[in-house]
């Protein structure tokens, strides 16, 4: 076992090539004090972005009966995601800061790592099954409602959770198997996979393997199934003959195939790597990146682009200002 150590003992204190850990230290994005405040104060605010405009579509996917449609059902998930894997990474750099504790117990630092790589896995599978919703909407219109009914959209929903959180269990076994690790120090600013497999006593191969594989299962087959729907998508909607009808049709399909490209690219170009590649201290600021702004990003997307998301919060803050209105008369 490592030594019981203060949580901000110094970088190099602990023994090196120890045979397992009781719990971790996350060095955080920067070791420098003066930029502890400015980081806190910047994750901060974009926390509480996310969590606004997420719950707002949230919101107004609930409230308005004119979005109880599949899309939006499946686009009230994905905010739930947002908010969830988001929540599950930026707490810590938030409790580390106001607590000054950069320990976390090793069976915390594994269950942070599964729920966030699995959150992500619902993502990916999420996103595909909206793909596969704007391929019946375009190039099945008719049959679009019979397709895409109730039973169908929880369905694909209950998949997506399901298999999300399935997919990450085998690397749970391994990190547990291990449990043999060079340091207890992670230096990331949360428990990620690929710092933990920096740590690893024995060699990460096996784990390097089936991430690859998973990544196949969560990661390049969805994407594979996205690309194949907007062949299809892209094909019909080039065979409509008004260019309004063309326009309308992709405009529909815009907002999706953005958040898809922004969250694929970022994350292929981060895990679809041999290990030898992995260098966290520009990792972690990636990972940063990605973990703040595509799910900041997500509402405005679907907000800009969406006509109907636009008309529904303008109702909703008629409505407010009714309430309001009505609520100041009566205490009048």
């Amino acid at each position: 076992m490592l030594p019981k150590q203060h949580p901000n003992r110094p970088e190099g204190m602990e023994e090196k090539n120890q045979t397992s850990v009781t719990y971790f230290i996350i060095k955080g994005i920067t070791d420098l004090p003066e930029m502890q405040t400015p980081i806190f104060l910047f994750v901060l605010i974009i926390y509480f972005i996310i969590l606004g405009g997420n719950m707002t579509i949230l919101s107004l996917i609930c409230l308005d009966p004119q979005l109880h449609t599949p899309m939006y059902f499946f686009l009230g998930n994905l905010s739930v995601l947002d908010i969830c894997y988001t929540t599950v990474t930026m707490h810590t750099i938030l409790v580390t800061f106001m607590s000054g504790d950069k320990s976390v117990s090793f069976s915390a630092c594994v269950a942070q790592m599964y729920f966030y790589v699995s959150l992500l896995c619902c993502e990916f599978l999420f996103l595909t099954a909206m793909s596969y919703d704007r391929y019946v909407a375009i190039c099945n219109p008719l049959r679009y409602p019979m397709i895409m009914n109730a039973r169908v959209c929880v369905y694909l929903a209950s998949v997506c959770w399901v298999l999300g959180f399935l997919e990450v269990i085998p690397a749970v076994r391994i990190i547990y198997d291990i449990h043999c690790f060079q340091s207890n120090e992670i230096n990331h600013f949360f428990c990620d996979l690929l710092a933990l497999m920096k740590l690893f006593c024995s060699n990460a191969s096996s784990m390097e393997h089936l991430i690859f594989i998973e990544s196949v299962f969560v990661g390049v087959l969805p994407f594979s199934l996205t690309i194949v729907s907007y062949v299809y998508i892209i094909r019909t909607i080039l065979r409509i003959p008004s260019t309004t009808g063309k326009r309308k049709a992709f405009y529909t399909c815009s907002s999706h195939l953005t958040v898809v490209t922004l969250l694929y690219v970022t994350i292929f170009s981060l895990y679809m790597r041999p290990t030898i590649m992995f260098t966290l201290d520009s990792d972690k600021l990636f990972s940063l990146l990605y973990t703040t702004v595509t799910p900041m990003l997500n509402p405005l997307i679907y907000s800009v682009k969406n006509k109907d998301v636009k008309s529904a919060f303008r109702r909703m803050l008629h409505q407010s200002k009714k309430v309001l209105l009505c609520t100041s008369i009566s205490f009048i």
